[in-house]
This record gives C-alpha cells, sequence and structure tokens, in this order.
C-alpha cells in the first residue's frame, strides 16, 4: 500500500474564514498522486451581535471515475449547504494512481479533524454527514460502511488513536452513486481504484455487500435514464439498508443524465446536458431528511 500516513502535523494550516473564503488543508499522506486536500466552508458567527449555536456539517466528495473531481459537485454543492445553514467541507481525495484504501483513510482522517474542531467552528458534532456523488458516493458509503471494519481498524487505533465512533458519520447523502462491483458496476471506477490489487479486492469494495445495522441513515438520489452509473447503483444499497433496518429516503427521478450535480443552471455544462428542472429539488429534499432525521 502506498498511503503512507504521516500524522496530524502533517496539515499545512490554512485561515479560516466565513462562507465568502475557503481555506485548503494538504493532508498527511503520501501519494503516488497529487496530495489529497479538503476545503472547509464556514460560516462566521459574530458573538457580540447573535446568539452562538451549533450546525450541521455536510463533508462532500465530488465524482469523477477516481480518475479526477468533477468541478460541478464540490463547491456548488458546499455554497448549497451553506446556504441551509450548515457548515461544509470538501474532499477532494486521493485519485489513481493511488489506490485503496487511500481515499478511504482520507476521509476518515476529514470526519475526525472536523469533529475536533467542532467548537471552533461551532459545528454540531453529532450532525456529520458525509456526501458523495459517482465515485466521491463510493467514498463516502465505504467510510459508512467500513468505519468499524478491519480495513480501518490499524489506521484509526495508531494513526488517528481514536475509536471507530468517532468517524463514524451521523449521515450519509449519496447523489447517483458508484457502489456495486457485480454486473451493474461503473467498471473503470473499480479497476482505476483497484490498480493491481483488482482481482484481490473487488469484491470486498462491493459496497451493498458492506452495509450493516450500524450503517447511517441514508438519503439517496439517481436517475433513471442514468446512463454511466445505473440506478441498480442505488437500488441495490437501498435494499440493503432496508435488510439491515437501516432508515432510508430513496427518490429516483425519470430523466437526467449522468453528473447532474444540483441539476440547476449553476452546474450545468455548455452543451446544456446537465440542466434537469425536475431533479434539483433533491437539494430540499434532503435538507426536509436532515431537519427530520439528523
Amino acid at each position: 500500500m502506498d498511503c503512507l500516513f504521516t500524522g496530524y502535523n502533517g496539515f499545512e494550516e490554512g485561515e479560516f474564514a466565513d462562507a465568502r473564503h475557503a481555506a485548503d488543508e494538504k493532508l498527511g499522506i503520501k501519494h503516488k498522486g497529487a496530495d489529497a486536500v479538503f476545503t472547509t466552508y464556514i460560516k462566521e458567527m459574530y458573538p457580540d451581535y447573535q446568539n452562538v449555536f451549533e450546525r450541521p456539517l455536510v463533508i462532500i466528495c465530488p465524482g469523477g471515475g477516481y480518475e479526477h473531481h468533477s468541478p460541478r459537485e464540490g463547491e456548488a454543492v458546499a455554497l448549497k449547504m451553506l446556504d441551509f445553514g450548515y457548515n461544509a467541507v470538501v474532499l477532494r481525495y486521493s485519485l489513481m494512481p493511488d489506490e485503496f484504501p487511500c481515499a478511504l483513510y482520507e476521509a476518515a482522517y476529514t470526519i475526525n479533524y472536523v469533529r475536533n474542531h467542532a467548537k471552533e467552528w461551532d459545528i454540531n458534532p453529532d450532525k456529520i454527514i458525509i456526501a458523495g456523488f459517482e465515485a466521491g458516493g463510493h467514498v463516502a458509503a465505504s467510510l459508512a460502511t467500513m468505519y468499524d471494519q478491519p480495513e480501518l481498524a490499524d489506521f484509526i487505533q495508531n494513526v488517528l488513536h481514536v475509536s471507530p465512533k468517532e468517524v463514524r458519520p451521523d449521515g450519509l447523502l449519496l447523489g447517483y452513486p458508484v457502489i456495486t462491483s457485480g454486473p451493474k458496476a461503473h467498471r473503470k471506477s473499480f479497476e482505476r481504484l483497484l490498480g493491481d490489487r483488482y482481482d484481490e479486492l473487488v469484491k470486498s469494495v462491493s459496497l451493498e455487500e458492506r452495509v450493516s445495522s450500524n450503517t447511517p441513515k441514508t438519503f439517496l438520489w439517481h436517475t433513471f435514464s442514468d446512463g454511466s452509473v445505473p440506478v441498480d447503483n442505488s437500488l441495490l444499497f437501498a435494499e440493503s439498508l432496508k435488510k439491515a433496518e437501516v432508515p432510508f429516503e430513496l427518490h429516483i427521478f425519470p430523466n437526467g443524465n449522468h453528473g447532474l450535480g444540483l441539476g440547476t443552471k449553476e452546474t450545468d455544462t455548455k452543451d446544456g446536458k446537465h440542466f434537469e428542472p425536475e431533479v434539483y429539488v433533491w437539494t430540499e429534499l434532503f435538507k426536509t431528511w436532515v431537519e427530520k432525521n439528523i
């Protein structure tokens, strides 16, 4: 494994500001490829003028098939979360040629780091949600299903020096996620994630098989017409949640291309193929779900 962790002091501290600014934090991990980075979007409180209160925080993992990070699934989503009154973090996790479990480690590191700064950032440490789109959904769902599993045990104990519950998300948001490595897989994502260890590990990262009663409550959405990551990925995960008696909310929209992001003009592409008015209601549905369940 080539993602060697250098510890908490591996961070380069950034300057945290209000919602109009972002601070990049380099993760203390050595990579074959580019360093993983997360960007914070923290609303500033003014205790001299207002009552300070704790906000939920959403950690956002953009998609891109473990090859790149979609810019339409990062900051735009974070700013929408700020609009809802939440704080946010965009995690640009490691990509190929880095391999599993690098991105999983980075997700665990990030949620632990956020919890350690909860008081400073006015975050409710019991309302931290991890969100992911496409391959970022695989990162988010990997943490949600593996935080108490052998893949993370040594890292949590000997690097983070915390218990598994400290890296457990309180909720999971998945938008058209890569989940299964079976017949309905987005095969390229798994090939990039696993590299030379594909045959050895491919079954173990099929996340519909990793759901347990300890998996956090989940909000999922997908489009029926997604031609890249089949809707079966969300359906398989939802079925596993049902079997494990984990509450979830699932929305399948009939129309819409893969990679819609918000589904608004804000996250549309030049060809106009990523604007889908019937889909962008997902953000309001998610907000209601958070209010009732997290």
